[in-house]
C-alpha cells in the first residue's frame, strides 16, 4: 500500500508539472500573439498619422465613420465566428483586426504629441502587467465581478457611440475615468479566466487550444489598447 501511494503520488506529480509547462507556454502564446498585435497596430497607426494628407482623407470625410466603426463589427463577428474558422485562419484574421485598429486611431499622432504617446504607453504597459500578474497570481476567484464589468462595458460603448454626436466634454471625462476602472477590472479578470480555461482544456487538441489561445489574445489585446486610449486622453498633452 505505501509503495502504491508513493506511484500514485509520483504520477500526480508528473501531471501537475506537465500542467504547469503547458499552461506556461499556452500563457506564453497569448502574450506573444497579443505583442505582435500591438506592434501591427502601432505601426499602421503612425504609418498612417505621420501622413497628413491620408489623414485628411480619411477622418476628413465620411470614411472616418466606416474607420471608427469597423472594429467594433468586425470583433464581435470574429468572436462569432472563430470557432468555425482554423486556429491559422483565426490568427491572421486577428492581425487584420490589429491593422484595421490601427487604422482607427492613427488620428491620435495629429491630436497628441509624440512624447506623451510614448510616456503613456509606457504606464499602460506597466499597469497592464501589474494587473494581469495580479489576474495569473490571486487565489482569490474573480468571476464574481465578470457580470458586473460586462455590463459596464456595454453601458460605456453606448456612452461613447452617443456622445460622438453629443460632443460633450464632461461626459467625455466621465467616460475615460470609467473606462480606465472597467478595463483596469477587465486585464485582471481576462487574465484568471485565460488562465482557468487552459485548465479546463488542458489535454484537448491542439488546433483548438491554439483557437483559445488567440482569443485569449484578442481579449488582452483589447483591454491593453483601451487602457491605452483611455489613459491617454487624462495624460497626452495636445499639439
Amino acid at each position: 500500500m505505501p509503495e502504491f501511494n508513493t506511484m500514485r503520488a509520483g504520477h500526480a506529480g508528473v501531471r501537475s508539472a506537465q500542467i504547469d509547462a503547458g499552461l506556461r507556454a499556452h500563457m506564453n502564446k497569448v502574450y506573444g500573439l497579443m505583442s505582435v498585435g500591438m506592434l501591427v497596430t502601432g505601426l499602421v497607426a503612425w504609418l498612417v498619422g505621420s501622413n497628413p494628407v491620408l489623414l485628411a482623407q480619411i477622418f476628413g470625410t465620411p470614411l472616418k465613420w466606416v474607420v471608427m466603426f469597423a472594429p467594433l463589427i468586425v470583433v464581435f463577428a470574429f468572436s462569432a465566428m472563430i470557432h468555425k474558422m482554423s486556429a491559422a485562419t483565426a490568427q491572421i484574421v486577428f492581425f487584420g483586426y490589429s491593422a484595421l485598429m490601427g487604422l482607427s486611431i492613427s488620428f491620435i499622432f495629429a491630436v497628441y504629441t509624440g512624447f506623451s504617446i510614448t510616456q503613456t504607453f509606457l504606464i499602460t504597459a506597466i499597469a497592464f502587467a501589474g494587473l494581469s500578474l495580479v489576474g495569473y497570481t490571486t487565489k482569490k476567484d474573480l468571476s464574481g465581478m465578470g457580470s458586473f464589468l460586462v455590463m459596464g462595458l456595454i453601458g460605456l460603448i453606448v456612452a461613447s457611440i452617443v456622445n460622438i454626436f453629443l460632443g460633450s466634454p464632461a461626459v467625455q471625462f466621465a467616460i475615460s475615468a470609467i473606462g480606465v476602472l472597467i478595463f483596469a477590472g477587465l486585464t485582471a479578470w481576462d487574465t484568471q479566466n485565460i488562465k482557468n480555461t487552459y485548465l479546463e482544456l488542458a489535454g484537448s487538441d491542439e488546433e483548438f487550444l491554439g483557437k483559445a489561445a488567440i482569443m485569449g489574445a484578442l481579449q488582452l489585446y483589447l483591454d491593453f489598447l483601451n487602457l491605452f486610449m483611455f489613459l491617454l486622453q487624462f495624460l497626452g498633452n495636445r499639439e
